[in-house]
């Protein structure tokens, strides 16, 4: 048996190369400077696209340019020197990018805020970057800053977007963002020369963006970027995955999201990949239909939802309809899984569910953020989406391995890209260990943070994941799951949480599973049900409810889970399946802490707030008394009075309490 491989360069794969105009870009290394570039060379062509009231409304390079002059000029003039930041909250807008480009043209640094940040958050980070201006998008946002009062003394002016709701305010912090650009026109009408000259003095070694990282288990950090780092980093991933200015990509994740900032501002500034900003969450897959992208980025959540969403619409469908789809998925994914295409189900299925979904120009789509279910990655393999996986973190400026096109394998997250090397520290006799990751565009540290900066990395340069991994024959990446995650039950059975519980979300009536069992006797899960299509399926059978804790206690819907739950376990070791669930009264939400503001698991806010339901699933008993008061975000409150069922599975490991918890 052959020693497992520890350690690959992106170097080592045929990449493709640059082309000459992106190389040339490249060379310029701040977006101001590529701004200036592209509005001189490709004035008229179109740079982004927004839809409002319904109408695709383009700007092309030079028009940006002209609104981002602006803005640079009008946060000059409100003193914005060196050094200062400029933060941006509310949905992804080209007025979001204007702002950030503009905080560079000032030689000042960018920090996104996520859109459904709630009022202590925004403080938190207010307190820690003291940002000088705000650009906020509507009402909204104002009103979570406006009620935070005097205790973001930093902030000396707040730049709204959209005037609706605005008037009844008197603050003198608030400005719109058509008079911002008349005051920015002014200065620049008066200094002919401003714009030109603080373009030129842009400098690629400055920090430009502080972007938040994930904080699964605190506080986000802020992982600094460099203007060098950020094109550089976007440079090397192009070379991995090509773009053009003949690229369509609709933004649909956060644009505080390190990934959206490499697609929506990087590629957009670098490679002119045109960028468009859907109308508002609801609308996005009508959207990406009427657009039609050659490229797509969705979360995993997000892929998990669009196969729920078609799972679930077969189900309304006619019986007809619904064989086919059945008989289409059948035939396809066994044609994957041989290494064909079954031009049979494309014909009668695929190509139409593509072009349903908007996705008939895709030419490349790819998932990030958090790991995927292999299922799901194979259903959307099967239905001929050009689908990747990445991998990366924050603080290495995104994505930093990704599947080569021919080389895709679901389970894995592909090679390093260009200039990137992967190490496996502390490997086991398998080769599983520490994923350590290298390459020459890496964050600057935390801002304001020298000793978690230094924490992060090795004393020769290696950034530390902190996740379990291992690389393939191939050279592939297999990412396994957090090391801190990675757990062992009282019986020694070592297992992956994330693993299962991303098993357990293809379901189409699972929205978010948490597998406990460290130091437990056995595996059990905490479900939360997929409401909106829950809720449908109960109306067909006439099952009564009132509310998503009602339907979540249905025993019909008890009986449904039991099956999905059953279906899973059959894919698993036998130690290693899960022997008893509930199904949660609530979702898992970012505002009460559990997940992250990109949907990943905040383990210990779950282990602390819900200790009693999981100490009650570990003590024998077949149920849970619930008596809780939920709080929403608009200050609403709702007291939750219920009874948790607690299932045994059959056909998992013997699930007697041990004598301690028995005592």
């Amino acid at each position: 048996m052959s020693a497992p491989r520890l350690k690959i360069s992106g170097d080592e794969i045929d990449w493709p190369h640059s082309s000459s105009d992106l190389q040339e870009a490249a060379t310029l290394k701040t977006l101001p400077k590529l701004l200036r570039r592209n509005a001189k060379l490709f004035p008229e062509a179109i740079a982004q696209r927004e839809k409002e009231f319904g109408i695709w409304i383009s700007y092309s390079w030079a028009e940006v340019e002209g609104h981002i002059s602006r803005m640079a000029a009008a946060f000059h003039d409100l003193s914005v020197v060196p050094g200062d930041v400029i933060a941006l909250i509310g949905d992804n807008r080209p007025e979001w990018v204007w702002g950030e480009v503009a905080a560079h043209a000032c030689r000042a640094m960018s920090l996104g805020i996520y859109r459904d940040a709630l009022e202590d958050e925004i403080r938190y980070l207010a307190d820690y970057a003291k940002p000088k201006v705000i650009v906020a998008e509507d009402e909204e946002q104002v009103d979570k800053l406006l009620a935070l009062g005097e205790t973001i003394p930093s902030v000396k002016a707040i730049v709204y977007t959209d005037p609706r709701g605005m008037l009844k305010y008197d603050d003198p912090r608030l400005i719109s963002i058509e008079d911002l650009e008349k005051r920015g026109q002014a200065l620049l009408d008066a200094k002919a020369d401003l714009w030109s000259r603080m373009v030129e003095e842009t400098d690629g070694a400055d920090v430009a963006i502080l972007c938040t990282t994930s904080g699964t288990t605190s506080n986000p950090k802020l992982a600094e970027w460099t203007g060098n780092a950020f094109i550089g980093h976007a440079a090397t991933y192009l070379r991995a995955d090509p773009r053009g200015p003949d690229d369509e990509y609709v933004a649909v994740l956060p644009l505080s999201w390190v990934m959206e900032q490499m697609y929506s501002v990087a590629w957009n500034f670098l490679a002119r990949m045109k960028v468009n900003f859907p109308e508002e969450e609801e609308t996005m897959m009508t959207d990406l239909r009427e657009i039609g992208p050659t490229f797509v980025l969705l979360s995993p959540r997000a892929w998990e939802t669009v196969a729920a969403d078609i799972r679930a619409r077969i189900m309304d469908a006619r019986p007809w309809k619904r064989g086919i789809y059945h008989w289409g998925v059948k035939r396809g994914m066994k044609a994957m899984e041989d290494g064909e295409r079954s031009s049979a189900a494309e014909w009668f299925l695929f190509r139409h569910l593509r072009d349903r979904l908007g996705f008939s120009r895709l030419k490349s789509a790819a998932t990030g953020g958090a790991a995927m279910g292999p299922d799901t990655f194979r259903f959307f393999q099967a239905m001929g989406l050009p689908l990747k996986q990445l991998y990366g973190q924050t603080e290495a400026l995104g994505a930093h391995t990704v599947h080569q096109t021919g080389h895709v394998d679901y389970e894995t997250v592909g090679f390093p890209m260009p200039g990137c090397t992967l190490t496996i520290r502390d490997p086991d006799s398998e080769g599983l260990g520490e994923v350590l990751v290298s390459h020459p565009h890496m964050m600057a540290g935390y801002y304001r943070n020298p000793e978690a900066s230094s924490e992060c990395f090795t004393d020769d340069g290696w950034f530390e994941t902190g996740d379990a991994g291992y690389l393939t024959d191939k050279g592939h990446l297999v990412v396994i799951d957090r090391i801190k995650d990675l757990a062992t039950t009282s019986r020694g059975v070592r297992f992956s949480p994330q693993f299962i519980e991303n098993k357990l979300k293809f379901s189409t009536y699972v929205a978010e599973a948490v597998i406990l069992g460290k130091d437990r006797p056995y595996l059990a899960a905490m479900i939360c049900i997929r409401y909106p299509i829950l809720a449908k399926w109960a109306e067909e059978r006439r099952i009564s409810f009132t509310t998503y804790s009602d339907l979540a206690s249905r025993p019909e819907v008890y009986a449904l889970l039991r099956e999905e739950v059953e279906k899973v376990n059959a894919t698993l070791p036998a130690q290693q399946r899960i022997t008893k669930f509930l199904l949660l009264y609530k979702e898992l939400d970012a505002d009460d802490g559990e997940l992250t503001r990109t949907k990943k698991v905040r383990r210990s806010v779950i282990a602390e707030k819900y200790e009693d339901i999981i100490e009650r699933i570990y003590s024998g008993s077949d149920h849970v008394d619930i008596d809780t008061v939920i709080n929403f975000q608009d200050g609403t409150k709702q007291r939750i009075v219920t009874t948790l069922a607690i299932e045994t599975l059959d056909n998992a490991p013997d699930a007697k309490p041990t004598e301690s918890q028995a005592a």
